[in-house]
């Protein structure tokens, strides 16, 4: 049995490694544990009953220790990776890892890579699709540049189906840190409308079912915007969740303002203006947004 590029009819459950069960791969287990059989690394052997009542088999290794990913080797059909890579460097060394261990035995028919729209760097507020040339403006953004180009590469020499989703800001209200209110109620400024940028975004479920539909329709070696179809300035977001939750609006600063007030963090993002296309995500994914727009998942 193989797992074709194309939607797979099975004699049996077919397997899905799921590397970074965080958030958004305890959503993507939801949908899937009725059909797949679920395999998920953990570092932290604290996490495995969290993951077994999710309906995923654990496997404890860590990505940063090679050695201990070698039993990760030959285990699935399909790879579903959304672990981010180290903090510091302009490399991820953690997808080398596990690209290693995953080329030892048998071939994993497909990938599917949670990537970040932050690989285009500043589009001047553009509209872009996914046939724009990566200019990574931070070594965050490298590291996913490096991973893409590993994983390609690996796909290329192995046969693997890759398909590679770059994702905007992703929120819901029961996601730790992924909803605006957060902000909101820490009174953190936003900028002031002549300096705002257009900012992305992608509800936590939308997010969990594009990765569902890229193992069944994704493109070999293909690029898609995980993204909804929302085009709001940053502190235009903000005020929208504002009213929402009955909370003040943010204040607005200058960029001025914002370099002396706000992390580097935090100003990095204020920095990067682009509006991202993601008709792929609905014409080849087949994927109907469940939240359109932000509107509709804040309210959600």
């Amino acid at each position: 049995m193989t797992l074709a590029c194309t939607s797979p009819v099975h004699r049996r459950r077919p397997t899905l490694l799921i590397v970074g069960c965080g958030d958004v791969g305890l959503r993507v287990a939801k949908l899937l544990r009725d059909r797949w059989r679920l395999i998920g690394i953990t570092s932290s052997p604290a996490r495995c009953a969290e993951l077994r009542a999710a309906g995923i088999v654990p496997l404890v290794a860590d990505l940063d220790q090679p050695a201990t990913l070698q039993r990760a080797a030959g285990l699935a059909d399909a790879v579903l990776h959304l672990a981010p890579p180290p903090l510091q460097g302009a490399s991820d060394p953690r997808t080398a890892h596990l690209l290693q261990a995953l080329a030892r035995r048998g071939v994993v028919r497909r990938i599917v890579y949670g990537s970040t729209s932050g690989v285009y760097g500043d589009c001047g507020g553009a509209f872009i699709d996914e046939t724009r040339a990566v200019a990574p403006a931070t070594d965050r953004a490298r590291r996913r540049v490096d991973a893409e180009q590993r994983l390609r590469w690996h796909g290329r020499a192995f046969g693997t189906c890759l398909t590679v989703l770059r994702i905007p800001g992703i929120y819901a209200g029961d996601r730790a840190g992924g909803h605006p209110r957060e902000r909101l109620a820490r009174g953190t400024p936003a900028l002031a409308p002549q300096d705002d940028v257009y900012t992305n975004h992608i509800h936590a479920d939308d997010l969990a079912r594009a990765c569902v539909a890229a193992l069944y329709r994704g493109m070999p070696q293909r690029i898609v915007h995980a993204s909804d179809d929302t085009e709001l300035k940053m502190g235009d977001y903000f005020d929208l969740a504002a009213g929402l939750c009955g909370l003040p609006k943010p204040p607005r600063i200058t960029r001025e303002q914002a370099r002396e007030q706000l992390s580097p963090m935090l100003l990095s993002f204020m920095s990067e203006s682009r509006r991202l296309d993601n008709r792929r995500l609905k014409r080849e994914l087949r994927l109907k947004l469940r939240y359109p727009t932000a509107h509709t998942g804040l309210l959600a």
